[in-house]
């Protein structure tokens, strides 16, 4: 059976560097920062009080407030970013066939603001027995964001959410991107997203030592490859693209921005949060998508890698890309993007697959923020180039993107520049 070709015609994000594709885009080229004070709680007496946010999203803008009433703030994110990207598409759902569209949007967490809210409802009234909304489940589920994004637009094709920590939309992405080359689907709306910037999000990372606690400089505290990095810094948003059938986008007229090429899948199988040491689980992922790809690493030339700014994670990734790429390792690009927009966990692989393909098209690789001279770890080999601190410009033919979660589960997704 011959597969289809899987292309990229839509893009829609809301990020903590802006509230749409282009604003985030032009954002992350100029290295900017969205790390802040925490605002949606009071986090005074937590051990890390800042993180990325998103700014200056109104649930009023988007929704009504029956509407809003159904939904988590990750739910609110996505189905924004949704409309963002059908309407880039201009996938109008009057002229397609809705049967032959489908919705995978992956988060890691789901409504956990949601569940806060529930809980502390139930222990205020616990003496008068539970008292729980009808809105909470179907508020709180991890796969309720594609449901609603399915029911906006009569979308009736393969629907559901994925779940793998911080490799979650990395799967849904690779999943969309098989139904489609199997003909199960013309086009997809995938992609991820999450709000965890509550208490027990916070507190959760905190008791584990994975948040940095750099209080007193938030926009320098991701701050991935350098010695002085003391864990990641949470983001949160959503990220979807719309991945179509080649001759279904030709067909529409639909412009194209890249092609998606081939993604993979590992297990570390090692341990319930800490990435294998030596990188092992990492380097099955990229080879299996590189294989995948029917690519080589002579193909590539950009890595945005997960690169989340912790002492041990960020060691293993370069150890994992330096055995598999060998000398074409110091020939690309390397970059994290989470120096600037934070760790968005189960939206992560969907906001760097943005940013991958914004460096195809563009020919322009984001930077990896906030390294300073001198700030050295012996552990990593400084002759790569992990496109510190600005942006640089080059042609960019094919870009691999990593994504790793808790419990060992890594996917890779590569795209590449798109040629008729």
């Amino acid at each position: 059976m011959e597969l289809k070709r899987v292309v990229v015609t839509g893009l829609g994000v809301i990020s903590p560097l802006g509230n749409d594709a282009a604003s985030t885009w032009e954002a992350a080229k100029q290295g900017k920062s969205g790390a802040g004070p925490i605002t949606h709680f009071d986090a005074s007496l937590f051990k890390t009080q800042f993180a990325c946010e998103v700014k200056n999203f109104k649930a009023s803008d988007h929704f009504d407030r029956r509407k809003e009433r159904q939904l988590d703030l990750y739910a609110q994110y996505a189905l924004v970013a949704a409309r963002q990207a059908v309407a880039d598409a201009a996938l109008d759902s009057e002229s397609i066939n809705k049967d032959r569209v489908g919705v995978i949007v992956a988060a890691g967490i789901g409504g956990l603001h949601t569940f806060e809210e529930e809980a502390g409802e139930y222990a205020v009234n616990a003496e008068k027995g539970p008292r729980y909304s009808p809105f909470f489940i179907p508020k709180m589920i991890a796969d309720i964001a594609s449901g609603h994004i399915s029911m906006e637009y009569g979308f009736h094709g393969p629907n559901y959410g994925v779940v793998s920590a911080c490799a979650s939309s990395n799967n849904a992405i690779i999943d969309a991107f098989n139904l489609i080359r199997l003909g199960k689907a013309d086009a997809i709306v995938t992609g991820g997203a999450e709000a965890a910037i509550y208490p027990a999000g916070v507190g959760g990372f905190n008791s584990m030592h994975a948040l940095s606690t750099r209080n007193d400089s938030p926009e320098t505290a991701s701050r991935p490859f350098s010695k002085s990095r003391d864990g990641f810094v949470m983001g949160e948003g959503s990220a979807v693209l719309i991945l179509e059938e080649l001759e279904h986008a030709k067909a529409r007229g639909a412009k194209i921005y890249a092609e998606v090429a081939g993604g993979g899948m590992s297990a570390d199988a090692h341990h319930i949060s800490a990435t294998h040491p030596e990188g092992l689980g990492a380097i099955l992922s990229m080879k299996n998508a590189l294989e995948d790809a029917g690519m080589t690493t002579a193909d590539i030339d950009y890595v945005n890698v997960h690169g989340t700014s912790t002492p041990v994670g960020d060691i293993s990734e370069v150890k994992a890309i330096m055995k598999l790429f060998g000398e074409d390792a110091y020939r690309i690009n390397i970059s994290s993007t989470k120096s600037m927009t934070g760790h968005l966990l189960g939206a992560t692989g969907a906001i760097e697959a943005f940013f991958s393909v914004k460096a195809i098209q563009d020919g322009i690789v984001p930077p990896t923020i906030n390294h300073e001279e001198g700030d050295e770890d012996e552990e990593i080999d400084y002759k790569l180039n992990f496109t510190f601190n600005k942006a640089q410009e080059r042609p960019v033919r094919a870009a691999l993107s990593n994504a790793f979660g808790f419990g060992g589960h890594n996917a890779t997704v590569i795209l590449k520049q798109y040629k008729d």
